[in-house]
């Protein structure tokens, strides 16, 4: 399993609590003080998406996301920041962006478009539940915005944005991200998207230096292998964890694995190691949730059926008789009346 650098979470905390919120009790039910963890340390991908999910229950400012993005200076990303500013262009440094991405903080897919008369920096995300979905997205495209503005600033170059696509749904606060971003926002995408015009990616940048670039290339590649370095024992645990984030409309094996920073083969190659499938896992969490829903809610077995994912209620009741023998009707009455 790949992993970040434990400062990614570490400015994630301390962004939220210069915004009110208090992520110490979020963090020690993971066993986690930043204030004592050193800061050269790594953190696994799925036990941070983990914690960054958890810690997104603490906010309810629409803007948090961009708020939480923008504060990440151009030095917090290490050796990259002067490979990025020692690249001849911002074409150039585009592409070792893309290259070193495991040295950032981003969880979404990074790509590049080139186009006839702009290109676009592209973000595949990730899924997660809704709320965290547009946070992570947000301050993910903050964070990237905050890197070309400290770019344009250090290098002498114009790189304003010519139009920003953001997948989730049109907010009400929509307006408020024109006015974040500099140029015209659309939402309802696939990806999320910084488009820039090419005259602007081929300037030259004032600080450029092949002989300085190519030692920080080195470095970076030495990092880099680090950083995607397989440090998972037991992937069917991360995994299960993972699928416990979500309520419903639960992610495939492929997006799973890009969690993990592997491909859809490996991760199956890697539970069938270990005796399971995905299919075993994704089942395993959906029986646990359909318990803790009879025990606990009087929800209908309809309601429950959807919120687990199944569009007809008769294949959750099927589904539920093969793991424990018995029908959700019957397994309610038996778990609210167990001396009967």
């Amino acid at each position: 399993m790949a992993s970040h650098s434990i400062l990614s979470l570490r400015h994630i905390a301390n962004r939220l609590k210069e915004l009110g919120s208090d992520p110490a009790p979020v963090l020690a039910r993971h066993g986690l003080d930043l204030d004592r963890i050193a800061l050269d340390s790594r953190i696994d991908y799925a036990l941070e998406l983990r914690i960054f999910c958890s810690l997104c229950e603490l906010v309810s400012e629409p803007l948090a996301g961009l708020k939480v993005g923008s504060k990440i200076g151009f030095t917090g990303y290490g050796p990259l920041s002067l490979l990025l500013l020692t690249c001849a262009t911002p074409w150039e440094a585009m592409q070792a962006s893309l290259r070193y991405q495991p040295l950032t903080y981003l969880f979404s897919q990074p790509g590049f478009v080139p186009g006839p008369r702009s290109s676009e920096l592209t973000f595949k995300p990730l899924e997660l539940p809704d709320w965290p979905f547009r946070l992570r997205i947000d301050m993910e495209l903050a964070g990237a915005f905050k890197l070309l503005q400290d770019l344009q600033q250090t290098a002498s170059i114009d790189l304003a944005l010519e139009l920003v696509s953001l997948p989730y749904p049109r907010p009400a606060e929509s307006r408020a991200y024109e006015e974040f971003f500099g140029c015209p926002v659309m939402f309802g995408d696939s990806h999320a998207r910084l488009r820039i015009l090419n005259s602007k990616l081929q300037q030259p940048m004032a600080n450029a230096d092949s002989m300085v670039n190519a030692m920080y290339r080195q470095e970076c590649e030495k990092l880099r292998e680090i950083a995607l370095r397989d440090t998972a024992d037991n992937i069917a645990g991360e995994v299960r964890q993972h699928l416990l984030l979500f309520d419903h409309a639960y992610p495939d094996a492929p997006a799973v694995a890009a969690v993990f920073g592997m491909s859809e083969r490996s991760l199956r190659s890697r539970l069938r190691a270990e005796g399971l499938s995905f299919r075993r896992l994704l089942d395993q969490v959906r029986y646990e949730r359909a318990r803790q829903r009879l025990r606990d809610t009087r929800d209908s077995i309809e309601l429950i059926a959807l919120q687990l994912g199944y569009a007809e209620t008769a294949s959750f009741i099927h589904a539920f008789q093969r793991w424990s023998g018995t029908t959700p009707s019957a397994y309610r009455r038996s778990s609210q009346n167990p001396g009967s």
